[in-house]
């Protein structure tokens, strides 16, 4: 009877062992081979630039005798924003039409005189020399009407500049001179300083290796570029590619480039500095995985563990067409469906057996959840 017992124990724990030996199950997390469109990115570090910074002087001489604007507003091409005292330049003016109309009745009475000493002159009562001091006073005060009437433009155009008005439509920066100053046309500092917002610029940098690329997908198309904040998390404005610049940087072995924004929203801002990302191209129907599911060989090879439908992995090589972020693009190896393990890859060989579950998502919690712990 106790030797039965003893083999009935011997025999459990036989058992028992042959259970502890079998293959090791390993947690992992798998994430899922997907065909989708994926977007190529190229991205700098830029600054917004006003399309046109206009720093407006005063083009005569006066006193300031009315301001029309409020500070930090929006203006109109064309709306008035400064008057300038008019009246010494209305002066000016009236006096170049005087002088216009005395020498109009002088040049009239010139001619007059002119007419009669052509038929004088034919019967020989005046001599050649009297005719021809006559035919050029007739000259002289033809060309005295025309400096009149230049005079006459200037003295308006003078006028005209007593009104400060703006050249584009943009928003007004901070008053730099008040109502009463005097102001001058060699003044060195400006009247007030007009940025155009609508569209704005983004000036951006990206390696000189780039370049060439970005020039052969210009010709084709339009790139789109999209702004995004100083800490990559939020998109500002999109906009599109305007141009290259015809030079590299030698000290960054960087060229730079401009794109456009309408700015709508007056979201950008002159000089605030963005993140730029540049839509180089949209690769269709690519195989996408995350980045983590790569593994490097001991030959530079790149190779993912591939979970089959018996829950073992194999080790398939892989080749890696573009890596951006998080997600890597795949020319051969894996079919869309296909899992890869995404975490634990350092507990694996070939023919391991695993335990998947999504990436994220962990499975103690998943275990308490089903317990009942979670949410006691």
């Amino acid at each position: 009877m106790l030797l039965a017992s003893f083999w009935g124990c011997a025999s459990a724990n036989t058992k028992s062992a042959q259970a502890n030996t079998g293959p090791q199950v390993v947690q992992v997390a798998v994430a899922t081979a997907e065909r989708r469109d994926f977007p190529v990115y190229l991205s700098g570090l830029g600054n917004v630039q006003a399309w046109n910074t206009v720093s407006l002087k005063s083009r005569v001489d006066g006193q300031i005798v009315q301001i029309a604007f409020k500070e930090g507003e929006f203006v109109k091409q064309g709306e008035l924003l400064l008057v300038i005292d008019p009246r010494p330049y209305q002066v000016a003016l009236e006096q170049a039409e005087a002088a216009l109309a005395r020498d109009q009745a002088q040049l009239k009475n010139a001619q007059l005189d002119y007419d009669r000493y052509q038929g004088l002159f034919k019967e020989g009562v005046i001599s050649q020399q009297q005719y021809n001091a006559q035919q050029a006073l007739v000259g002289q005060l033809g060309g005295t009407i025309k400096a009149d009437q230049a005079a006459i433009d200037n003295a308006k155009l003078q006028l005209v500049y007593t009104r400060v008005t703006s050249p584009v439509n943009g928003r007004i920066g901070l008053r730099l001179v008040d109502i009463g100053n005097m102001v001058h046309a060699t003044d060195t500092n400006p009247l007030l300083v007009v940025t155009q917002l609508q569209p704005i610029a983004v000036v951006f940098t990206l390696p000189e290796d780039s370049l060439p690329t970005v020039a052969q997908h210009m010709r084709n198309t339009t790139l789109a570029v999209d702004a995004y904040s100083r800490d990559d998390s939020t998109k500002i404005a999109s906009g599109k590619l305007l141009t290259i610049d015809n030079q590299i940087d030698q000290t960054t072995g960087t060229g730079k480039l401009k794109a456009i924004f309408e700015n709508v929203d007056n979201a950008l801002i002159p000089n605030q500095f963005v993140n730029a990302r540049l839509l180089l191209e949209t690769r269709k129907g690519a195989t996408v995985v995350p980045a983590a599911a790569l593994q490097r060989g001991p030959q530079g090879s790149t190779f993912t563990y591939v979970v089959k439908p018996d829950k073992t992995v194999e080790v398939r090589p892989v080749k890696v067409g573009l890596t951006q972020g998080d997600l890597s693009v795949i020319t051969s190896g894996l079919a869309p469906g296909d899992q890869v393990v995404t975490d634990g890859q350092d507990k694996l060989q070939a023919g391991s057996h695993v335990e998947p579950h999504a990436a994220g998502t962990s499975p103690a919690g998943k275990n308490a959840q089903a317990s009942g712990i979670v949410g006691q």
